[in-house]
């Protein structure tokens, strides 16, 4: 059954209001009446509702979905910029993969320059594809996606997680494969994680001891060197794996 986010609280008549809901809703799933969706408002909590006039765009609440796919633990996932359209696919999967933010910031070794008027167009465009692979995947929660133009202010952010990670390759090279898997033991439900991610060129060592400073662990994500773009998703699965199947 299709699933929609909408802002705001659930009451029992919902009157959709977003353009692009509305264009999904009535033009492409051409919804009519008595036709039922699962919308999710801001509690997170799933509700069934039908439609009941198509023409203003009206739903009628029928009940509270028990469903929640959650992750138990918040992951979020910070990348250096990477070059050309690179955080599209990993916002995507690892929106799908259960992550609660997708973060970038302005690395040392990162090639692309995004000013604040790209940033904010960016950040727009990653938000829907966010948005739309949340409600493909069932999610409970849109994750927040949010870029810095200031490494600083990223940097900032940093003591409000329970564990940092940085995705080291030197670590992998030097067949560095047990950290992950040891501290992954030691999370507890509600904990906040935080993986860092460089560009194509990888963390500059001053951002290494600045990480580090803040409390942030390295760890090798196995023997094989992966892309900017593959890592994030290996680590999420590691750590859905970790958190809900064992």
């Amino acid at each position: 059954m299709q699933q929609y986010f909408v802002n705001g609280k659930a009451d029992d008549f919902v009157t959709i209001e977003d353009k692009d809901t509305i264009k999904h809703m009535f033009n492409v799933m051409r919804l009519t009446e008595d036709d039922q969706v699962v919308l999710v408002f801001d509690d997170t909590i799933k509700r069934l509702a039908k439609v009941v006039d198509s023409s203003a765009h009206r739903f009628q609440i029928l009940e509270e979905l028990d469903s929640n796919v959650e992750m138990p633990v918040q992951v979020t996932i910070a990348s250096g910029f990477p070059k050309g359209d690179k955080l599209d696919l990993v916002t995507q999967k690892a929106t799908e993969l259960g992550a609660a933010a997708i973060w970038a910031f302005p690395a040392d070794w990162s090639v692309v320059k995004w000013d604040g008027k790209k940033l904010a167009k960016k950040e727009d465009k990653l938000a829907k594809i966010a948005m739309g692979a949340a409600e493909q995947s069932k999610r409970n929660r849109l994750p927040q996606v949010r870029l810095f133009e200031k490494k600083a202010d990223f940097q900032a952010e940093l003591n409000g997680f329970d564990k940092i990670f940085i995705a080291y390759e030197e670590s992998a090279k030097e067949g560095e494969m047990s950290a992950l898997a040891q501290n992954l033991q030691t999370v507890k439900a509600g904990d906040k994680l935080l993986f860092i991610f460089g560009p194509e060129g990888g963390i500059s060592p001053k951002e290494i001891a600045a990480f580090e400073e803040a409390g942030a662990i390295k760890v090798g994500l196995g023997p094989r060197i992966m892309r900017t773009e593959t890592a994030p998703l290996y680590a999420l699965s590691v750590i859905s794996y970790s958190a809900e199947l064992l």
